[in-house]
């Protein structure tokens, strides 16, 4: 454990980490404070955790009838399990092609994908992160289609030019056994039958296989004969084939919306021609011909009539009707509408003998955005209730907060208010995809992801122990009207599309306070409650937030104009900033510009608020001017203070929602103190310059600007550094304008040297300036809801370059200082209870004497990072993050008991450095490309936990903690579980007898290389996977480890008898020279007598 002081220049710092620096300067704590750091780069390691959500851009999928898991394939190469609720598994086809086909080897714990690179690969399931066995890569031939016959180890592979291969699954091998096309179709026929679309064995002989090409010839062939028994044409295109269980009949599905029945012996005409969807003429001529029948399933059940499960088919006069799934039972026809395109679907049977009764019980339908999983066994067909985390992209996700080591109480709080939402009419049966185990985790906190959407809404999950469940969803947009007349829509809408959507959030955990900011420029305070209320009068405040005018596009204005705002250092009063509670009468007619209108409108009749979150108040900005309010780039709460405080370009708003009053509204310009040293000078101050955020009577209306407001200190820095926060914002006129980035309410010394603690709060700007402002408040109780909340300007007391993006506090041990917080109380609830509760949490301010530092403030930027010793606010420690990028996240977090920041790069590099001394401590390349999308939704939280969205629809989870990449194994689920496989179905004595049962085939002596020898070499390549080298890298290390113990015990047995040689000689020399010794003694005292010695 090293010991750091933070007067001294670190040093052994290595080459990377060069950049930092510490200086001593007069105010740093005296030589005897040190701050102890245990973290150590040993504590950290970067690595996936889980993948949660739908499968992104799906295009295959497969099901295992006895272990009960399921299996989607994307387009991306991506390979999704599923198994019982909590058991989900992610991997990755390393070439990134779709995956065309999936197949299980039932029962087995493995699992053969067919990709569009025309590659197979074996997936080894029995191990708890699937690795890949063996590939097969195809070079000649591209792969359409493939079939693996149950409990069979031959792989038959059909191709685009008609041919059918054979694989051996256990080596990954081809057999010498080929059809070729033109062998399986008539001599006489001129085409090409196109590609091989199906394949699959008759139920009741193994020795027979059907064969179905795409211009719609039929082949079942005689696979120990190698001739075709049988063709059966039909001059529409074939999509798939069914088979009925007993074999002696078969459906193909058309490209006419057709589906034709064939008896095996009578190939000659179908037995059965129907079109399901289409309108039976009167004159008995042919329906009309509808849309391509793309599967058909043909079940069949003991007890009643069999199943015919198909997608497609619709009529071609069904335009705009949503994709459906027929399901075709005796005399009905049910067609049940899905909300997506199919992709794919499967009739999960009860047997898995392709030979017996199939009983089916439920169809598996994968949609391009949903899973569906339909109940065969109820009247009406029911859905099962999904247990799996597929809703995240319900709505477009627009932001992400993550929090780990929450308040116990919190997930169930959530749960009871989140489960009165869900839906009725569900299937009573249990879900039916139920393999697997749960991993035996040993993180036990409780995580909470909450995810903001394009509609307005926003959902709490439960992320605990690597799982995701969604405990609540809150619908913001239900606060405003919905019903807009067309003209007035784009007369206040900043965005045409969504104009609910979620921007940014702040929540207290403590206090179950939550704040939304959404991108037509609204602010919403909510509570919990777990009790139901209407509120009669949304509550609602308009803020005027303007920004500054340079001399070229100043307005010029209609009268002297007083700003309403006091001179920055002074405190205001609610009375100067109040703004009324009911919308003010804005103008808005076509010859005068928009002005004092916000951009949505509150609604006006009650709103009844279910138990969970509940509107507290609306803080709405209005258009100035004719110029519509700059989007919300900051936000912040603190429910200890009772105060929001959100900023943009424009500049800073500071609100009492206790009061429901504006207590600041600041340009970003105006924070500066005179006296401030790194003060931005406007480029042309002018005598009638209105001030940023002055707070405009209505009536007061002045001449709209052509372009927009520019900012006086859009040149005083490297644009590079300055990029908005918002995704809406595109023009470079708003880009350069220097706007709110981060916030920070605190308990520290708003100004230098002040030898007392007060309620601060840190504001960070886009251009790397950090201002401190002072929060005086009143006493409790009443006096809090009746007196003023002072506040005042004390200036700017560190700059960094590039954006602020983060900010903290540190005692004088390292500690995090946390924001103080009001333990939550329920605000429907009596106000004995409310008394009991609301007693606020004591800010613990540290002991301070005069002239010593005893605080730490952390600021982090896209560039920088600087420690400040507090409050003589002198630099004691800097460290630049990177010189070619820029940090997009950054998050002073908890890590092994001590915190440190966690910062992600747009270069895809993430990193760590200790606190306070900004030791380097991780820094990985971990996603060298980054899009918008995950620079958006990438989040840090306690504990080395972190995630973002990998895809529209996914969420990967993954941490940075040596321990819990260690733990790793355990926590994760398990896919495969020992279970018997069933019997097969009793042939019955008759059958015996006579010969009528199923037809055994003895595949290997047909396709093993002693009969069908070898393939040609050049046909296909065979891969071993890094799956298979473990075993042989498990064995191959034990011989190493053999080895080198053989030769350690070598060595310390040389060393030994080494050892042993050199006592020897020792001896050796000893016992020689006591010889000497007592040889010369003797010849002494030899010729004297005993009496003269």
């Amino acid at each position: 454990m090293k010991k750091f002081n933070i007067r001294k220049v670190l040093d052994g710092l290595t080459a990377a980490s060069s950049s930092s620096s510490a200086s001593a300067q007069p105010g740093t704590p005296r030589e005897n404070d040190v701050v102890q750091e245990t973290l150590q780069s040993e504590n950290f390691q970067l690595c996936k955790t889980v993948r949660h959500g739908f499968p992104y851009q799906p295009s295959s999928m497969a099901f295992d009838p006895v272990q009960k898991i399921l299996a989607v394939g994307t387009q991306t190469g991506a390979l999704r399990l599923f198994g019982l609720a909590g058991v989900e598994c992610y991997c990755q086809h390393e070439s990134g092609a779709a995956v065309i086909q999936l197949q299980f080897l039932i029962n087995e714990g493995a699992l053969v994908s067919a990709l569009a690179d025309d590659s197979i690969h074996l997936w080894n399931l029995r191990q708890k992160i699937p690795a890949i066995l063996h590939s097969l890569k195809f070079n000649r031939e591209r792969i359409t289609y493939c079939h693996l016959p149950f409990q069979s180890k031959w792989l038959y592979i059909g191709t685009e030019r008609g041919n059918i291969h054979i694989v051996n699954v256990e080596s990954f091998t081809l057999s010498g056994y080929v059809i070729m096309w033109n062998k399986a179709i008539e001599l006489s026929t001129k085409t090409h039958p196109g590609p091989v679309v199906h394949i699959s064995d008759n139920p009741m002989d193994e020795g027979k296989l059907l064969i179905g090409f795409e211009c719609g010839v039929v082949v079942l062939w005689d696979l120990k004969c190698k001739k075709a028994d049988y063709r059966y044409n039909y001059d529409e295109a074939i999509h798939s084939v069914a088979w009925h269980h007993e074999g002696k009949q078969f459906v193909c599905s058309h490209s006419d919306g057709t589906l034709t029945t064939w008896n095996v012996r009578a190939p000659a005409r179908a037995a059965q021609i129907i079109t399901p969807h289409g309108k039976q003429p009167k004159d008995g001529k042919k329906p009309e011909p509808c849309k391509p029948i793309l599967k058909v399933e043909y079940k069949t059940t003991k007890a009643g009539d069999p199943f015919m499960v198909l997608s497609g088919g619709l009529s071609y006069d069904t335009v705009g009707r949503r994709a459906c799934l027929t399901v075709m039972h005796g005399k009905s026809t049910a067609v049940l509408e899905m909300d997506y395109p199919i992709v794919d679907f499967l009739t999960l049977c009860e047997t898995p003998y392709p030979n017996d009764f199939q009983e089916p019980y439920a169809v598996v339908v994968l949609l391009e955005k949903d899973l569906v999983l339909i109940d065969l066994g109820q009247i009406g067909y029911p859905i099962f209730e999904n247990p799996y985390p597929l809703t995240i992209h319900e709505s477009p996700v627009t932001c992400c907060e993550y929090f780990a080591d929450c308040p116990a109480e919190l997930i169930p709080a959530l749960y009871s208010v989140g489960s009165r939402q869900k839906r009725q009419g569900y299937s009573k049966k249990d879900w039916p995809i139920s393999g697997g185990n749960w991993g035996q985790g040993t993180q036990s906190y409780p995580e909470i992801i909450i995810t903001g959407h394009a509609d307005g809404s926003i959902k709490f999950w439960d992320a605990s122990a690597l799982m995701l469940q969604v405990l609540y969803k809150l619908k913001t947009a239900k606060v405003f009207e919905r019903t807009r007349g067309k003209e007035e829509k784009p007369s206040t809408d900043i965005v045409e599309e969504d104009p609910f959507a979620i921007q940014t959030l702040s929540w207290c955990p403590e206090s179950r306070m939550l704040c939304v900011a959404g991108v037509s420029a609204h602010v919403i305070i909510y509570r919990f409650s777990k009790q139901e209320v209407t509120t009669e009068v949304v509550q609602l405040l308009e803020v005027r937030m303007q920004g500054e005018f340079t001399d070229g596009d100043s307005p010029d204005p209609g009268g002297e104009q007083t700003p309403t705002l006091p001179t920055p250092g002074a405190s205001s009063s609610p009375q100067e900033g109040e703004l009324p509670t009911q919308p003010s009468t804005g103008s808005n007619s076509s010859d005068g510009p928009r002005d004092n209108i916000p951009c949505l409108q509150v609604r006006s009749s009650p709103l009844k608020q279910s138990p969970g979150y509940q509107v507290e108040l609306v803080i709405q900005l209005v258009w100035v001017s004719g110029e519509p309010p700059q989007p919300i780039t900051s936000l912040g709460i603190n429910s200890s203070y009772g105060l929001v405080v959100f900023g943009n370009s424009s500049g800073l708003a500071v609100v009492d929602y206790l009061q429901n009053t504006l207590l600041l509204n600041m340009g970003t310009t105006e924070l500066y103190s005179p006296s401030d040293p790194y003060q931005r000078q406007p480029r042309s101050p002018r005598k009638q310059r209105q001030p940023s955020g002055a707070l405009c009577d209505a009536n007061e209306g002045s001449n709209p600007s052509e372009e927009r407001c520019k900012s006086p200190t859009s040149d005083s820095k490297d644009n590079s550094f300055t990029r908005s926060r918002s995704s809406s914002v595109t023009s470079i006129d708003r880009e350069s304008r220097e706007a709110i980035s981060a916030f920070h309410f605190c308990e520290s010394f708003p100004r230098k040297n002040d030898s007392l603690v007060s309620p601060c709060l840190l504001v960070g700007t886009t251009q790397g300036a950090v201002m401190m402002v002072a929060l005086s408040l009143p006493p409790g109780g009443d006096q809090r809801l009746q007196q003023p909340v002072g506040i005042s300007s004390c200036g700017t007391i560190a700059s960094l370059k590039g954006g602020i993006l983060t900010m903290a506090l540190l005692d004088a041990t390292g500690a995090l200082l946390p924001p103080s917080y009001e333990p939550w109380y329920d605000p429907n609830a009596s106000d004995e209870e409310k008394e009991k509760s609301r007693r606020r949490r004591p800010a613990s301010p540290p002991s301070s004497q005069e002239g010593q530092d005893s605080q730490f403030a952390v600021l982090c930027s896209e560039k920088q990072a600087k420690v400040l010793a507090m409050p003589s606010q002198t630099r004691i420690y800097k460290h630049n993050i990177t010189e070619t990028s820029f940090v997009l996240r950054a998050d002073v977090v908890l890590m092994a008991g001590a915190n440190c920041i966690a910062c992600f790069c747009a270069n895809g590099h993430i990193m760590t450095l200790s606190l306070p001394s900004l030791r380097p401590l991780l820094d990985v390349n971990y996603l060298p490309l980054t899009d918008m999308r995950i620079a958006r939704t990438f989040g840090f939280s306690n504990l080395g936990q972190a995630l973002y969205l990998t895809s529209p629809t996914e969420i990967q989870r993954i941490t940075y903690s040596q321990e819990t990449c260690d733990n790793l194994q355990e926590m994760l689920s398990e896919l495969f579980t020992p279970v018997e496989t069933p019997e097969a179905p009793n042939r019955g004595f008759f059958k015996g007898l006579f010969g009528g049962g199923a037809q055994s085939l003895d595949r290997e002596d047909l396709f093993g290389e002693t009969a069908a020898g070898k393939a040609s070499r050049s046909l296909a390549q065979h891969i071993p996977g890094p799956g298979g080298m473990e075993g042989m890298k498990g064995a191959a290390s034990g011989v190493v480890g053999d080895l080198a113990r053989a030769r350690i015990a070598l060595d310390e047995r040389g060393q030994k008898l080494g050892e042993l040689e050199e006592r020897t000689a020792a001896m050796m020399a000893s016992a020689e020279s006591f010889s000497k010794h007592a040889h010369h003694m003797m010849l002494k005292y030899k010729d004297k007598k005993w009496y003269q010695l």
